[in-house]
């Protein structure tokens, strides 16, 4: 009896391990559907073309909805990386239209994909300062610079959580190498464009004079 007992104990949980795997599956493949919607979502919002990325933004929504069903909480740590991706995209979004960052509660994700996700936007950040350099527009520049040394050093003290967030202090680590590189563009900009401030006034006081 005691032998019957433990084959059929065996084959159930032989049953829900084969359910489990079957959910991960699922859950690799379209998580990276989800990943790649939110990388031509960041890529649309730097080109502009905001409504290709709000549609993009909808269906990944709505597609996180059905990965957390199946995630359930056994498996709901392989969300972490489309959330996070999630997260960056509709934050890039924010910043690009002028609005606050997003909180947590509002994208509904979890704490590791909302803070993951503001570090990777550290990076899309930069590339938004030198647009905006490359555009003549020094003071949105510094905007969006401090923005993001702000991100960076309200998140630096999340270092000591490293074995419960997976990757987030290489992420800090990166976050303060790309702060680093941005300031020196934009102190050297800023500088330039005072200068040449300055020498416009005095060409100005000049031409004034000789008049």
């Amino acid at each position: 009896m005691s032998k019957l007992k433990i084959m059929k104990s065996l084959e159930l949980i032989a049953k829900e391990l084969d359910l489990k795997i079957s959910r991960r599956e699922d859950l690799l493949k379209e998580s990276r559907a989800s990943i790649a919607l939110s990388s031509r979502a960041i890529v649309n919002v730097h080109t502009g073309k905001k409504t290709e990325a709000v549609k993009e933004l909808v269906e990944n929504n709505e597609l996180l909805i059905e990965l957390r069903k199946i995630a359930k909480e056994d498996l709901k740590r392989y969300l972490i990386s489309p959330e996070t991706e999630y997260a960056e995209a509709m934050i890039i979004k924010a910043i690009s239209e002028n609005r606050d960052i997003p909180s947590q509660e509002a994208l509904k994700v979890s704490y590791e994909g909302y803070i993951l996700g503001l570090l990777d936007a550290v990076g899309e950040i930069k590339r938004m300062v030198y647009d905006s350099l490359r555009k003549g527009n020094v003071k949105r520049a510094s905007d969006l610079f401090e923005l993001m040394e702000e991100i960076y050093t309200r998140l630096s003290p999340y270092a000591i959580y490293d074995h419960i967030i997976q990757g987030i202090r290489r992420k800090l680590d990166v976050s303060r190498i790309l702060v680093e590189n941005t300031r020196s563009a934009v102190t050297e900009e800023v500088r330039r464009a005072e200068f040449l401030k300055g020498m416009t006034t005095i060409t100005s006081k000049q031409s004034s004079k000789n008049r």
